[in-house]
């Protein structure tokens, strides 16, 4: 199960009706990734930190690249660095994988923002998948898409898993706290325009 991949395809999906902030979804996508890396065998959870475990390719590339760029060297890295490590930049590296790998098409031309994205999946067997879990409603995959801003909240979920609710957690953490720094610069940016303005 490629639950990082399906984030994706739900995002681009959803994006017409509901854009999303790729910061927000770039954050999230780095917490998917740890749940198909615990699954791969390539890692586990020691309370918030993140122990590599060696385990064979995954056959995916972005896992095999995150799987790779996990610390190995202790104290090891806590959920919440890898996801600011990790997910800098991994909308767009999940949207032009998606591309590469014939899943998606974008029309010819200049390159677009997350929230203005014309990629669309195209019909095929990971998007069938992808569809089918989001229209169960599965849980690990609600939350996430839910942190991603992709949904609004669902009913409270409670995760009897310790290392499912950590991350989460973490994800969430995560996009608030990016969440208060956009409003702080949206503060400073309009008390700078006013003192430019001489108000």
């Amino acid at each position: 199960m490629n639950t990082a991949r399906d984030l994706a395809i739900v995002a681009l999906d959803a994006a017409p009706d509901r854009p999303v902030e790729q910061g927000d979804l770039s954050l999230t996508l780095a917490a998917a990734e740890i749940f198909d890396l615990i699954e791969a065998k390539a890692l586990v959870l020691d309370g918030d930190r993140i122990l590599p475990n060696a385990q064979p390719p995954t056959g995916d590339r972005l896992l095999d690249e995150a799987a790779a760029a996990l610390l190995r060297q202790q104290p090891y890295e806590s959920v919440e660095d890898w996801l600011w490590r990790r997910g800098r930049g991994l909308a767009s590296a999940y949207v032009d994988d998606l591309e590469r790998v014939g899943l998606t098409t974008r029309p010819r031309g200049r390159r677009l923002p997350l929230k203005t994205w014309r990629t669309e999946p195209v019909d095929s067997a990971p998007r069938r998948r992808a569809q089918e879990r989001w229209t169960e409603n599965e849980p690990v995959l609600a939350a996430l898409a839910t942190t991603a801003g992709l949904r609004d909240a669902p009913t409270e979920q409670d995760f009897d898993d310790d290392t499912i609710t950590t991350v989460l957690a973490a994800a969430g953490d995560a996009v608030m706290e990016l969440e208060a720094v956009r409003q702080r610069k949206q503060i400073e940016d309009a008390a700078f325009d006013n003192v430019w303005r001489g108000y």
